[in-house]
């Protein structure tokens, strides 16, 4: 499901691809439901195409999602947008004790806890559905 989850640089929140045309493609806030259009030259990116960075090499963003979602019970992160970097810091050394300390910022973890809280608001389940899609395409 995260392949049709799109961040799109310049426009908040996170967006769910509805079609694709030849310049532009629809796509619909998971905030509010509305859909606009998204055009070629903005920057989109599928959430499936995330990583973060680690000592040893990148970890795809549904395994920290995963992660984070342990350490929470499945609930929205409770640290808010307003914490200090030093909080922000030692939130990810509890989820993620390898990231790379000197490549992932406060403003990365800061936009991946959005990025989580956003997700469990909008129900949308990473883990299983990630699961439903990979057993689809070996089946085939």
């Amino acid at each position: 499901m995260l392949t049709k989850i799109l961040s799109i640089s310049g426009k908040p929140g996170l967006y769910k691809l509805i079609s694709t045309g030849k310049n532009l493609s629809i796509v619909e806030s998971l905030a509010d439901g509305k859909r606009t259009p998204a055009y070629l030259q903005e920057k989109i990116v599928a959430l499936s195409d995330v990583s973060i960075y680690t000592n040893d090499n990148d970890l795809p963003l549904k395994d920290v999602l995963t992660k984070i979602k342990e350490k929470e019970q499945g609930q929205r992160v409770s640290l808010s947008p307003k914490a200090s970097n030093k909080e922000f810091f030692a939130f990810m050394q509890e989820v993620l004790p390898d990231y790379d300390k000197d490549r992932v910022y406060a403003s990365d973890i800061k936009k991946l806890i959005s990025w989580y809280n956003i997700l469990i608001d909008s129900n949308i389940d990473f883990e299983k559905e990630e699961n439903v899609e990979s057993s689809e395409a070996a089946e085939s």
